[in-house]
């Protein structure tokens, strides 16, 4: 079976762009290790538009993974080529696997301007036309002349394009459709479901375009040794040219390489209808599942915890789903904006961690803290979570879903993992005790809450049962105990209430 997979998104929006990061992240190897991080996803290691300062999505070069002086510096926001190398390895080197973010779609800082023949449309209506034809000077060309042919000769030109977003003539931010193209419609919601969102829109029906970034694909794959990638964007490209290139990048690797986007769509029968036409070469963030756990956050108990799992990729299909509690975009100041708020973190995490389905995602801004936004380390409060997830998460799982403020799970433990077996409860309410079954193995045995919440040990039955109680708004996180560790059992009667 092996130890649960954890990923750790390594980045947040708003990090200093001090060009450190990979050599951290080399230099953390171990300590990630120890976490039980098995992979870690790094933000897009490509120059973008405004050099080192660029978050990486603001997508220039893909050739250039700082090693060429372009757009004001050599280095990215995160370091040096080498840099970039060496943490790939150092991370491997623990085992963790190492999954590249790739921005996908469009180009940020064109070289040059070209006379294109175009049409206006709506900003907030990408299908409705609301100017006539037209010839616009468009930044389109890319020459990258710092690189000078490097690694590929390809320059891009309008014909490359669908369109892009400023009127360079009047100096404004404009939606211009080039003559002859077409917006291509998929599963997005925004801009009425079209596909063209900012910058000089790839297009992908363009043979040359396709072609480029086949090779583009193979050379990065073989130049960084990555074990997996994160597809941004997804809903906005063509389903066939992921489904054949992600296809395409295993071969070159030699490797399973891992796949997964997102696509921010609160309706997951729309995901799945994704994941259908890519046929399953890629997964995805379960994007319903963190709007559940951000609604429940803002609920402040008026929301019925049974639903959380509701209508989400991970219930419909865990395998292809990876979860997540908040992510770069979804931080304070995101461009989706929705962080689950403080309170409920523990409940969120301990709801995809220790569960059985799905691939999880801890955050960095929720570890480490978002300074920018004054968010604080969650680190004191996460740690027990993983190393339940480490240790003890797993066997036969057993659901208690049967109070709308209070609800539990257990995990039976199996051989391979010594003195594995966990019993969860969570409540955003007034708290409470749920017996719930861990396994006759359990029986005598004393668990006690990892977290610390809780602070008096329970003792399994014979029928491998256990009144396992959580305190209000927070979660309990209940493991086998050495029998020198244990307290007395405190009585029943002094215990939180019981949930109805």
């Amino acid at each position: 079976m092996g130890n649960n997979g954890l990923i750790m998104q390594c980045f947040e929006e708003n990090m200093p762009a001090d060009g450190t990061l990979w050599k951290k992240l080399a230099a953390d190897a171990t300590k990630l290790k120890n976490l039980g991080v098995t992979a870690v996803w790094l933000p897009p290691a490509f120059k973008g538009v405004a050099g080192k300062n660029d978050t990486g999505y603001g997508l220039y070069d893909l050739y250039d993974l700082g090693e060429f002086n372009q757009k004001g510096s050599v280095s990215t926001k995160y370091g040096t080529k080498k840099d970039y190398i060496a943490a790939i390895k150092a991370l491997q080197e623990k085992d963790i696997q190492v999954y590249a973010d790739i921005p996908t779609g469009y180009r940020f800082g064109a070289d040059g301007t070209e006379l294109i023949s175009a049409d206006d449309f709506n900003a907030y209506s990408r299908n409705q036309m609301v100017g006539s034809k037209r010839v616009i000077k468009g930044w389109t060309k890319f020459d990258f002349p710092g690189r000078k042919g490097k690694y590929s000769k390809f320059t891009w030109n309008w014909k490359h394009f669908d369109g892009i977003d400023w009127d360079t003539d009047d100096f404004k931010a404009a939606i211009e459709r080039f003559t002859g193209k077409k917006w291509k419609e998929y599963v997005a919601g925004d801009k009425d479901k079209y596909d063209y969102i900012m910058g000089a829109d790839i297009d992908y029906t363009n043979q040359e375009v396709v072609d480029e970034l086949y090779r583009w694909g193979a050379w990065f794959i073989s130049e960084t040794g990555v074990d997996g990638v994160k597809l941004s964007g997804v809903h906005r490209i063509a389903c066939s040219f992921y489904r054949d290139w992600v296809s395409m990048m295993r071969d070159v690797s030699g490797k399973p390489l891992v796949s997964f986007g997102d696509c921010w769509h609160f309706d997951v029968d729309k995901l799945n209808e994704f994941l259908q036409n890519v046929n399953h070469e890629i997964t995805l963030l379960d994007v319903p599942l963190h709007l559940r756990l951000f609604d429940a956050s803002k609920a402040h108990g008026g929301y019925d915890l049974r639903t959380l799992a509701d209508d989400t990729l991970v219930s419909m299909v865990p395998t292809e789903a990876v979860t997540f509690v908040d992510c770069h975009e979804s931080q304070p100041g995101g461009i989706r904006e929705s962080y689950v708020e403080e309170w409920f973190k523990p409940m969120a995490y301990a709801f995809i961690m220790l569960r059985e389905q799905g691939y999880p995602s801890l955050f960095y801004g929720d570890y480490y803290g978002i300074p920018s936004s004054k968010v604080k380390s969650m680190k004191k409060v996460l740690d027990p979570i993983l190393k339940a997830r480490k240790l003890y998460a797993y066997g036969y799982q057993h659901d208690y879903f049967d109070d709308a403020n209070c609800i539990g799970w257990t995990r039976e433990g199996d051989e391979e993992h010594k003195g594995s077996g966990v019993a969860v409860v969570i409540s955003d309410g007034a708290g409470g005790t749920k017996r719930m079954y861990v396994g006759r193995h359990h029986a005598g045995q004393f668990f006690s809450d990892i977290t610390g919440n809780a602070k008096y040990n329970i003792k399994i039955d014979d029928d491998g049962c256990g009144e396992f109680y959580v305190n209000r708004g927070s979660a309990a996180v209940w493991v086998e105990t050495p029998v020198k560790d244990t307290k007395p059992v405190k009585s029943k009667s002094t215990r939180a209430k019981k949930a109805k």
